[in-house]
């Protein structure tokens, strides 16, 4: 009664923890319905224990032990929807799982439900509950499912030690704790190990998950700053002005048009500070037509830009693409005297959205480039946001003298 009471108590605060957080992530949401049932599992037992002594008939300790062998089959069904929710599956794989899943807990919940009848698990006499031989096989769903979570997290590359860690335990600590209360009766191991299992799936998990979010959150906001300071640079603004201030002399309707590039061009470098949404891809493509415009303002037939776009479905953080388009023009095709060709290409595969830029410019060598510099204007920070914030990768290729070719890649 004690640890049942504990258990209680401990898992409630959680609840409320998770009740009072907004914006709930489906991982989180899993996990607040897996802690309510349990607060239920132990109340139910709870229960029974003040009322047994009253209650004494054989039908009604059978009645209880159906609905608590079900009960403990649904808790581990719980746990294992939250597994799902919280390990990223592939579709087809999340599906074939899920059903053999349910087929399986129908099975056993069944098999409970025959029990009334046939006594394959348990019986009473006289009121007192009575294993049968082949009582073990009862736990069979159970056993089954913790022996797969501890398979598929183990086996899992995205989880962590930690993360990996916290399921086995929990699948672990009641199994064994099962096996210790059959051999010394009358002590509450089995509860007492599920209130710990939970206590480090809710802090090895759940609160951990939550601090790591909160750094990729800083770090992002700070990759989002340091790319507009990047964009937006004292020179780049002066000498985009003097160009026009030219401009407006000899070419009065040029001029204007340029004056309004160079308007939108700020008006998304400075949105981008506060936006947290991904945009469109031909969002991001006007604006990198924006940025040529003005660079061609500046230097006429030595930047030259082809546009290969054959796919444009899909959404990006903001300022993923542009930004590589610039590192191409300034420290690409400008290093030569003549000027080059930047390729801006889109494309889709089976599996993904590609962007490739592509310069023909001087080309450097990569194993001697510091990311980190502003000289690339932060290609680690752009790297984060897209791996971070636009589920994708980013990969960089060039040869001296040969030129360079960036190749983004979005999950779809």
């Amino acid at each position: 009664m004690t640890v049942c009471i504990m258990g209680i108590l401990i898992i409630t605060i959680h609840i409320v923890n998770l009740l009072v957080k907004k914006n709930k992530r489906t991982d989180e949401k899993a996990l607040l319905d897996f802690f309510i049932f349990t607060v239920v599992h132990f109340a139910t037992y709870l229960t029974f224990t003040f009322i047994k002594t009253a209650y004494t008939s054989n039908a009604f300790i059978i009645a209880f032990y159906t609905v608590f062998y079900i009960m403990n089959n649904v808790e581990v069904f719980m746990l294992f929807r939250y597994m799902k929710t919280y390990v990223v599956f592939p579709k087809s794989k999340e599906k074939a799982l899920s059903v053999i899943n349910v087929c399986l807990f129908a099975v056993f919940v069944i098999l409970d439900i025959i029990n009334i009848f046939t006594g394959i698990f348990f019986t009473a006499e006289n009121g007192v509950y009575l294993r049968s031989k082949t009582m073990i096989l009862s736990q069979g769903y159970q056993f089954f499912t913790f022996v797969l979570i501890i398979f598929l997290t183990a086996t899992n590359k995205q989880l962590n030690f930690r993360e990996k860690s916290a399921f086995t335990l929990y699948c672990l600590l009641p199994f064994v704790a099962i096996i210790l209360q059959n051999a010394f009766r009358g002590y509450a191991i089995a509860y007492a190990s599920i209130i710990i299992a939970t206590e480090v799936l809710f802090l090895f998990l759940s609160v951990q998950k939550n601090i790591i979010i909160a750094m990729e959150e800083e770090k992002h906001k700070n990759a989002q700053v340091k790319i507009m300071i990047s964009q937006i640079k004292p020179h780049f603004i002066y000498n985009s002005l003097s160009s026009i201030s030219t401009l407006i002399l000899i070419d009065p309707e040029r001029a204007q048009t340029a004056l309004d590039d160079f308007t939108e061009y700020l008006r998304h470098n400075l949105s981008t500070l506060t936006e947290s949404k991904l945009i469109s891809f031909e969002e991001e493509l006007k604006h990198v037509k924006t940025y040529v415009s003005l660079e061609k303002m500046r230097f006429g037939d030595r930047v030259n830009v082809v546009y290969n776009v054959k796919s444009t479905d899909f959404y990006l953080p903001p300022l993923s693409i542009q930004p590589i388009v610039e590192n191409a023009i300034k420290h690409g095709v400008l290093k030569k005297v003549e000027g080059g060709t930047v390729t801006v290409s889109s494309f889709e595969t089976d599996g993904e959205y590609v962007v490739t830029i592509k310069d023909d410019g001087v080309g450097f060598d990569t194993s001697k480039v510091d990311w980190d510099n502003n000289e690339h204007i932060g290609l680690k920070n752009i790297d984060f946001r897209i791996s971070k914030v636009g589920n994708g990768r980013m990969t960089v290729s060039s040869q001296p003298g040969k030129g360079t070719t960036v190749t983004v890649m979005f999950a779809k």
